[in-house]
């Protein structure tokens, strides 16, 4: 397997039971900075009023997405952040969420779905740019990387 195909694996194993690792090299490393995008995700009021703002945050961190901008709206980046985003918050109707996404464990009614999220790389720049500076996101260096996620 390639280093992209692993990276689209690992992106989509983790935050999944059982082993999220593959052998090889991890995404920051070897994903191209061309390949990394950006999505916008908004924790809806109903899951701020439910006090679930740190579970939300908390998947994102757990896929080892970057949290590069936040207004109580995120935007997180890596590689193919947009499709493994849309996974992870799962159908939009709560009762055809699948159990383990965001809106499947957390999401009571259709209208009550907890968050939003781009459904593609260019709605995410369109709403990252309607809430967002550019100098408000933050650029992580690959040394931050090095640091913060380990060899």
């Amino acid at each position: 397997m390639g280093s992209l195909g692993r990276c689209l694996a690992q992106s989509l194993l983790r935050g999944q039971p059982g082993p999220s690792r593959l052998p090889g090299p991890r995404c920051y490393g070897s994903a191209p900075p061309e390949l990394q995008e950006k999505t916008l995700v908004l924790v809806k009021p109903d899951a701020v009023q439910r006090r679930l703002v740190g579970n939300v945050i908390q998947r994102f961190e757990r896929r080892g997405f970057k949290l590069v901008a936040m207004k109580l709206l995120q935007v997180w980046e890596g590689y193919n952040v947009v499709r493994s985003t849309r996974a992870m918050v799962g159908d939009t109707d709560s009762a055809a969420a699948a159990a383990g996404t965001i809106r499947g464990d957390f999401s009571m009614h259709v209208s009550r779905n907890v968050v939003h999220a781009s459904d593609s790389v260019e709605t995410a720049r369109r709403e990252i740019g309607f809430w967002f500076q550019r100098d408000e996101l933050v650029a992580w260096e690959s040394g931050d990387r090095d640091y913060t996620y380990g060899p």
